[in-house]
This record gives C-alpha cells, structure tokens and sequence, in this order.
C-alpha cells in the first residue's frame, strides 16, 4: 500500500533539521572564536566578553544600546555573537579571529545609528560592542582630553564641567551618544558657529587595522588620521580613543527657548532667518524645530508652530540687543533668556533647569521610540511663498518634525577638504527630517510613518542642495543608498551625498589600509576594486554567497 506523502510533515521535519543545523553552527562558532582568543590574547576568562544567543545576557546587552525600537522585531536579524572588550589586546584579538574565521564584524559604540547599520545585517555577522571603553581624562594645565570610544557625550560633558567652568567643547547635544559615532561622523554641536565641529580639535587617536595592530597619529599615517575625522571610523579600523584639544569658552553663556506659531509672523522669521545666521556673531547659535501643532487658540485645527532655539557664548544684554537689531521679527526680550555657565547650558538644552545636578550627564538610560530621520542642506532662500507651501504641507502631513540649523561663521572659514566632512562654506543651514511615533502594531505602521517622511523629503527636493543632493553621515539614511556587493559602484550611490568632493580620496584611504574590506557595513566605504566575496559561517563550513545571490536579499530596515 502507497504512503500518501505529506507535505506538512516533511516541511516541519526539514524546520526541525535546520534549527539543530543553525544551532549546530552557533556553537561551533562560539567555540572556534572562544578558543582563538584565548590564544591571541593573555587577558584570562575571554568568555566573560563573548555573548552567545545560549548566554542568557545576550539580549540584555544586544538590546542595552539598541536606540530605535525599529530593530527590536523578534523578526531583526540578530548577531550570531556579541563581544564586549575592556582593553585594546581584547578588540586587536577580536579583529585577528574575526579575520581569521571569516566572520563579519560590526562596530558598535552608543547605538543611536539611525539605521541599526552598526548591530543589523541580513549576513550572518557578529558584534563588537565598544561600550566599555568609557574613559575620560581631562588635563587642564595642556588642555586637552583623552577619551575612549564607548564613553558617551554626557560623560565626556562631565569630566570636563567638574575640572573647568571656562573649559569647553564642540560637540552635540544627546547625552547618551556614543563619542566613537559621533566624533568619526563629524561632531556637530551647538558650538559649530564659533569653533566648528570636533573633528577639528582631535590631535590624536587610537585605532585597530584589520591585521589588529594597535596605531596611534604616527604610526597610522596622515591619511587614515584624516579619514576617520568625518569619513566613519568604521569603514577603516576600530577607533579606541581620541585625544582632542579643548577650547575656551566665557564664563557667562545666555540660552533661551522660545515657541512661535503662524500668526506670529513667523514666515517672516523664518525667511529672514538664514540669511542674518549666515554674518552674525558667531557667538551665537540657533535652532528651529518646525512641527504641526494645535492652534493655540484652541480652534481645534493645526497650526505650525516653530520652537526657536538659541545659545549663545555672551551675556544675556548683548544678545537682545543683537537679535533686536538683526532679527526683530522675533521679538526676543531679556525675560527669555537665561544666563548661566557652559555647562549649565548644555543641561538647558536637556531640558533641565539650572539646579539639576551634573551627574544627571552620567546616565546611559534611554527611551527608545520608533523613528526614521533623513537630511539636507539648503544653500539659498526659501521664499516666503514656498515656505507657505511648507506649512500646509506640514499641516496636511501631521506628524514629520523638521530641525535647522543655521550654518555660518566658522563654518564658512574651514576648507571643504580639512577633513572628510565636506559640508560647509555655501550651505545657510542643515534639515533633519524626523518622524517617531511610541507604539507599533505592526509593520504597516512603520511603513505609514516612513512614508510620511519620505513624501515630505521630496516635496522639498527644489530647495535643497542638488548634484548631488547631500546628506549628513552621522543621520544615517538607507534611503539614498545600500550596499549589498560592497562594490565601488554601490558605494559611490550614497557616499557623493555624505562626502561630495572628498569621495575619491577616502575611498583611496579605504583601498590602502583595508584591501580586504574587513571592515564593512551597508553603507561603508568601498575599496577601488572589487571586494573579497562575502563569508559566512554554515555547519562551521566557509560558503560564498555569489553577487547574485547577496544582490536579491533584502535589507531589513529598509
């Protein structure tokens, strides 16, 4: 008598053969990295700092530094492992092993890459988490400040605000940004109008290449020295620490926040705005964020409001009298201001009051919403009657925020090639593009959001930069493009928008000091010829995925 063959059975039968497979590899993996380790390094007990999904700490630390609540689906493609360094002998074995086995590894720092690029993948990869790498001297007497890539802003604040009250730093604003992402980014901040970004005060740094040798400055050489100030640390090495030199600031500093909404005249302001920022005191720094709020006079419709704002390295007199005298359409009184020190205005822009202690600065706790961000540069005007047809769009889109800032100063006296960051003389002001919302139902929701955004992104697309339209690196956006064969081709999509003319050269960096293309995410730097073939690790067998194959799998954050 004839079986009758089921279908159901069979498919479940090859479901249970293929976890135990998948299992199977996992724990060769662990075992094979385990003990290449123990022998690269003299650090005992190597175990502690290797994270497999059997380790029931696994998800609490893949999950500790996940900032977007995009990539925390069961469905997220996860890490096969985790490690977690304490010293640089650790990260240089990791480097070796990983190498060595043909693993991919990913870097991650603070975790607020906007895209998960630094702990998602849909290739088998494992993560190198920087997070204890959290130290901060600060050395008063030379100025300056060695600071080691886990260690977040608000740390790096801290040290610096508990040793000087006329001693600062430019850099941004989020207390629980990782100093590696962000520094190798650029390191925009609220002090970029008169000192620029960060990567202009680093004098030195650490980094593992991907033969895991230990480099500083001099041994490095000038090209990746430059490189990994604003081209991404990590498409080059693993960056362990940064020595930057401190600047001055006074000890009095004036802030303010003030709301503004269409029947303020804020068209007017807004026109006028970039145009002013673009000469003024470079002491002074300002910020709008735009966003479609309730009537305050309780109609019941939408309105915009715009929230202005502002810090300013000077007494609270001589910037009312310089707004009044530049931009009275804001109608900015000494009642709004609040003067303080260097320090205190950071806690400010927290939205802290001036009795809150430093040591709020310390914390590493954050609430992770759903988010999606994208961003431009505007380089001349926008007319009054467009910024109109700006406001109705925000209205009618309801939920997108929009951040300028204003450009200016300094900005505009540092040569586009100093460093990789490319965006600076010629640009009035940046947008960040932002949308979030707290509870996902589903991935419809994600898609409705994102969707949201990107109808907003292109309704500004006759204002913005163009040829190529730029972005900025550190607000990590897939939409301008992925890799998938890590090929010169795929990389030059998205990297002529985050580098413009600095391009070439950091690709001729990548080339140089990574043939290989060891260090690789979704949107690295490409080598000039064509990268080695991926690798992943199957039944602890080494399989080439064909360019074919990896050109077909889809991105899942995308």
């Amino acid at each position: 008598m004839k079986t009758k063959f089921d279908f159901h059975q069979f498919f479940y039968f090859l479901l249970i053969i293929s976890s135990f497979s998948l299992a199977k590899s996992s724990n060769d993996t662990y075992n094979n990295l385990l003990q290449c380790l123990n022998k690269q390094t003299s650090s005992q007990n190597m175990s502690k700092i290797l994270y497999s999904k059997d380790n029931n700490q696994y998800t609490t630390v893949l999950y500790s530094y996940i900032r977007n609540s995009r990539f925390t689906y069961p469905t997220t493609p996860k890490p096969i492992l985790i490690i977690t360094p304490f010293n640089p002998s650790q990260v240089s074995a990791s480097v070796i092993c990983s190498n060595k086995l043909g693993l991919h590894l990913k870097i991650r720092s603070g975790g607020h890459d906007y895209e998960g690029l630094s702990y998602v993948s849909d290739d088998p990869f494992v993560v190198l988490d920087m997070n204890n790498f959290k130290n901060v001297s600060v050395d008063i007497e030379s100025g300056t400040v060695y600071v080691e890539a886990g260690a977040t802003l608000g740390e790096f604040y801290y040290n610096i605000v508990k040793k000087s009250n006329v001693h600062g730093f430019p850099a941004g604003q989020c207390p629980t940004v990782g100093i590696g992402g962000h520094f190798t980014g650029g390191g925009y901040g609220f002090m970029m109008r008169k000192h620029g970004l960060s990567v202009d005060h680093i004098i030195d740094a650490e980094v593992v290449d991907y033969k895991g040798r230990i480099l500083n400055r001099c041994s490095m050489g000038e090209d990746l020295f430059w490189a990994i100030r604003g081209g991404g640390g990590a498409s080059f090495a693993v960056v362990l620490s940064f020595t930057v030199k401190l600047v001055t600031v006074p000890e009095t500093v004036t802030v303010f926040n003030v709301k503004r909404f269409l029947a303020d005249n804020v068209t007017d302001f807004v026109y006028k705005w970039p145009s002013v920022m673009k000469n003024i005191d470079e002491n002074l720094f300002m910020r709008l964020l735009l966003q479609p709020e309730n009537d305050p006079k309780n109609t019941g419709n939408l309105t915009v409001g715009v929230t202005v704002i502002s810090y300013f390295l000077g007494d609270s007199e001589t910037l009312v009298n310089l707004l009044n005298s530049k931009l009275p359409e804001l109608g900015i009184e000494k009642a709004d201001c609040h003067e303080m020190s260097w320090g205190k205005g950071i806690l400010f822009l927290l939205n802290h009051d001036k009795e809150t202690p430093y040591e709020v600065l310390l914390s590493r706790n954050y609430t992770a919403s759903y988010q999606k961000n994208k961003s431009d540069y505007v380089q001349k005007p926008i007319e009054k009657q467009d910024l109109e047809l700006l406001w109705k769009k925000l209205i009618e889109l309801e939920k997108p925020i929009l951040v300028f800032s204003a450009y200016g100063g300094k900005m505009n006296k540092i040569p586009a090639t100093r460093t990789p960051f490319p965006h600076r003389k010629g640009n009035l002001f940046k947008i960040q593009y932002f949308i979030y919302w707290k509870d996902n139902v589903g991935q419809d929701i994600e898609a409705k959001n994102i969707g949201i955004l990107r109808k907003l992104y292109e309704f500004m697309t006759p204002y913005v930069s163009k040829n190529p339209r730029g972005a900025f690196l550190n607000y990590r956006d897939i939409d301008i493009g992925v890799s998938h064969n890590w090929t010169y081709d795929e990389g030059e999509v998205y990297g002529r928008k985050y580098f413009l003319g600095n391009f070439d050269r950091l690709v001729k960096v990548k080339t140089k000091v990574d043939p290989h293309n060891f260090f690789r995410y979704e949107q690295s730097l490409p080598t000039r010829h064509v990268s080695t073939p991926f690798i992943s690790v199957n039944n602890s067998r080494l399989t080439f995925f064909r360019s074919s194959e990896r050109s077909n799998m889809n991105y899942s954050s995308k």
